[in-house]
């Protein structure tokens, strides 16, 4: 079982006495984690998506699908099927697998860190935050990079509530910066 499993279930009774939830069917839980990558840069050029793929595959430890465009926009060159972005959904143990190398070893290597950014959640429980670069991830080397692009990476939970799932995501060890809520 995954490390931030077995955390899971060992603060899941803490979270509910802290949140005043009396159904423990309705303790907030993480659902999902979907890697996103834009690749509006790369749209003719087959060889850089799909070094794309290859690094957001190794990154998830599950194998990326590359997303084509649904309509023609004249304004951003974009055709129909043209392939715009990556993506990669988890769920399980992946899921726990990845925000663990994410917390523990992939943040702490982002030069001068100090927590991400609160003001990143939806307004329904989800919080979403991007990364500027592939490299701090120790899945990829330098030189099997074509060229350096960010993510995106959205944490979906069970919950309705900013604030509940800030407090799962804080309980299960996700670094937010110190200051506003």
């Amino acid at each position: 079982m995954a490390r931030l499993k077995e955390k899971y279930n060992a603060i899941k009774g803490e979270l509910q006495a802290d949140l005043g939830i009396k159904n423990a069917m309705q303790v907030p839980a993480l659902e999902k984690i979907i890697i996103s990558v834009g690749t509006g840069f790369a749209m003719k050029d087959n060889k850089l998506m799909q070094n794309i793929q290859d690094t957001i595959s190794a990154i998830a430890g599950q194998r990326a699908v590359i997303i084509e465009a649904r309509k023609s926009v004249a304004g951003f060159k974009v055709r129909e099927g043209m392939p715009v972005g990556v993506k990669v959904t988890l769920r399980g143990a992946k899921m726990y697998e990845f925000l663990d190398r994410l917390v523990a070893i992939a943040l702490p290597r982002v030069k001068d860190f100090r927590g991400i950014n609160r003001n990143g959640f939806d307004g329904r429980g989800n919080y979403n935050f991007g990364l500027t670069e592939q490299l701090i991830f120790p899945e990829i080397s330098y030189d099997s990079v074509m060229q350096i692009h960010g993510m995106n990476i959205t944490m979906v939970t069970t919950t309705n509530s900013d604030k509940e799932a800030l407090a799962l995501l804080e309980k299960m060890g996700v670094p937010f910066a110190k200051g506003r809520e």
